[in-house]
């Protein structure tokens, strides 16, 4: 998408911001891409409470008001989040938007076969950004570049054209991202983007706003903002508003932040969230930490971070593939 010319710069932001129409557009680290302030989450798409016709005019809505980062999964709700949208973004809509999936795969054999069903879904030749998903666990970065790991197979793909820019998720841990970053710094190999949780929680407990994103800003990494609301369990603890929420991440050094939509009222309300936003003064910000402070505390309404219900690689450990052939010769027979 072509923006015009700068009007508009966020001083919390290591990003330019520009606004057209109503939506800000902010760069994606590195990669010099336009992307809108809030992106169209995939989970959400995909539920069985949501029709299918819905899910659709959700998304061309959301493009028609110039929404143009779209997130999804190879695992959201079996394939279906990408299958909707993959129906969205045909007549015309598809050239619209920076497109985004996830992978779950470990291995460069199942992280392949993800990518190509994926592209299917889609009825795409080429995503934007591929990512791994949920890197939660330690070991998950040395199965990710190992020679027979994920990471190879969409280096690979990019060479081939079927991916443009790489990055990873996770939502867990901070002290992972970095380990992630370490050790893709050890081969060689730097992320265009990075997604985690950040919202008005985040700050208090385990926060990857204070340990990661100064990291993130220093690198000139695309930094995708999620779980602000946390499904709406944030919300639950009678602080804070939605708006608040929205707000909050926006203000921080994001590229874009990530919401669930699930109906034309949710989608009103983002829209409403950009169309408002201003930088926050200091003050401001620790008026709206402070509401936050005592709920946050502990982690109870971010059990993304403190419980696996969360975590569907967990539940479903086949995804990941299987362990690199040389470390299963280690094994006791």
């Amino acid at each position: 998408m072509n923006a015009q010319p700068c009007v508009h710069t966020l001083g919390a932001s290591m990003t330019n911001t520009t606004t057209m129409q109503g939506m800000l557009y902010r760069t994606l680290g590195s990669t010099g891409e336009k992307v809108s302030a809030i992106g169209i989450g995939g989970s959400h798409i995909g539920l069985n409470a949501v029709d299918e016709s819905l899910s659709i005019r959700i998304i061309r809505t959301a493009i028609d008001r110039g929404i143009n980062f779209m997130d999804n999964c190879w695992d959201y709700n079996d394939g279906a989040s990408e299958i909707r949208m993959g129906k969205a973004l045909r007549d015309g809509y598809r050239d619209r938007v920076f497109l985004m999936t996830k992978i779950d795969g470990r291995s460069k054999k199942e992280a392949a076969r993800q990518l190509d069903q994926s592209l299917h879904r889609l009825q795409v030749d080429m995503i934007d950004l591929v990512q791994h998903h949920e890197v939660l666990r330690y070991e998950d970065p040395h199965r990710i570049f190992d020679d027979e790991g994920a990471n190879a197979a969409l280096v690979e793909a990019r060479e081939a054209g079927k991916l443009r820019y790489i990055g990873f998720t996770g939502h867990k841990d901070p002290g992972i991202h970095l380990y992630m970053l370490q050790v893709a710094a050890d081969y060689g190999f730097t992320f265009d983007t990075v997604q985690m949780p950040l919202n008005v929680m985040d700050a208090h407990y385990r926060s990857f706003e204070k340990e990661v994103l100064p990291e993130l800003v220093r690198q000139k990494t695309g930094v995708i903002g999620m779980k602000s609301m946390a499904n709406g369990i944030l919300l639950k603890s009678k602080t804070v508003t939605p708006i608040e929420c929205l707000h909050y991440a926006l203000n921080l050094p994001t590229s874009v932040v990530i919401t669930g939509i699930d109906s034309m009222e949710i989608l009103d309300q983002a829209c409403e969230a950009v169309r408002t936003f201003r930088p926050m003064s200091d003050e401001q910000v620790r008026s709206l930490l402070s509401k936050t402070a005592e709920a946050a505390a502990y982690g109870e309404f971010e059990p993304f971070k403190t419980t696996s219900i969360f975590d569907g690689t967990a539940r479903n450990p086949e995804w990941l593939g299987e362990e690199p052939q040389r470390l299963q010769q280690l094994m006791p027979r």
